[in-house]
């Protein structure tokens, strides 16, 4: 677990805090120069109006009130990426499932379906790391997961290394879309990014925590 990026994240957040609420005291007190500068040289025949006074206070406050809410913003962004680290610091080593691509070493892969509503017929498509198609197959529309043994259709094995799996649904003929079907992958490294909590599996792909849809233990 990267315990740097955390503290750094939670240091600039208050860094940020601390640089912000100076501005903030800084820019109300160049108001108030201001105010009490436009108060000394008004026309004493044409004093300014009140109500003028007024709507510049309003708008000074607006304006305050806009950088305190975004501090406030980046404050609760900050604490919620280090609680999803504590969160997921325990999920290294286990497999997640998620819409991501998988690391085939001969050992069959686990594929969930990711069906579009109201389908008739549907495919599975399997490509490399590169996008090249491997093979395709027909599925059936339960949606249940089913396995994918890295055989080709010819009774071949295909070479151990990264492929996705595409789901295909068709209606009438017509293909009506193309989702990216879920596998689990080992998980290899947490780590937060900015106010995202990220998940580094074994095939090299980067997901965010909340992609994952289950986790289970070997």
């Amino acid at each position: 677990m990267d315990v740097t990026s955390t503290t750094s994240t939670t240091t600039t957040a208050t860094a940020n805090s601390t640089s912000q609420s100076t501005a903030i005291s800084s820019d109300f007190e160049t108001f108030l120069t201001m105010l009490t500068a436009q108060l000394k040289n008004q026309d004493p025949l044409n004093p300014i109006e009140s109500t003028d006074y007024a709507v510049q206070l309003a708008t000074f406050s607006n304006v305050e009130q806009q950088v305190r809410t975004n501090q406030l913003l980046e404050e609760m962004a900050s604490q919620n990426g280090t609680v999803g680290m504590s969160q997921v610091a325990n999920w290294v080593g286990m497999d997640a499932r998620a819409a991501a691509p998988a690391r085939f070493d001969g050992t069959p892969i686990a594929v969930t379906p990711d069906l579009v509503s109201g389908a008739d017929a549907a495919e599975m498509v399997v490509r490399d790391s590169y996008g090249a198609e491997v093979q395709r197959f027909e599925i059936d529309l339960t949606g249940e997961p089913l396995t994918w043994a890295g055989v080709l259709d010819n009774g071949s094995p295909v070479a151990n290394g990264t492929y996705r799996f595409e789901t295909v649904s068709y209606a009438d003929g017509e293909v009506t879309g193309t989702n990216l079907a879920e596998t689990y992958s080992r998980i290899v490294e947490a780590r937060v990014s900015g106010t995202r909590t990220l998940l580094v599996l074994d095939s090299g792909t980067e997901i965010e925590a909340g992609e994952v849809s289950a986790l289970r233990e070997e």
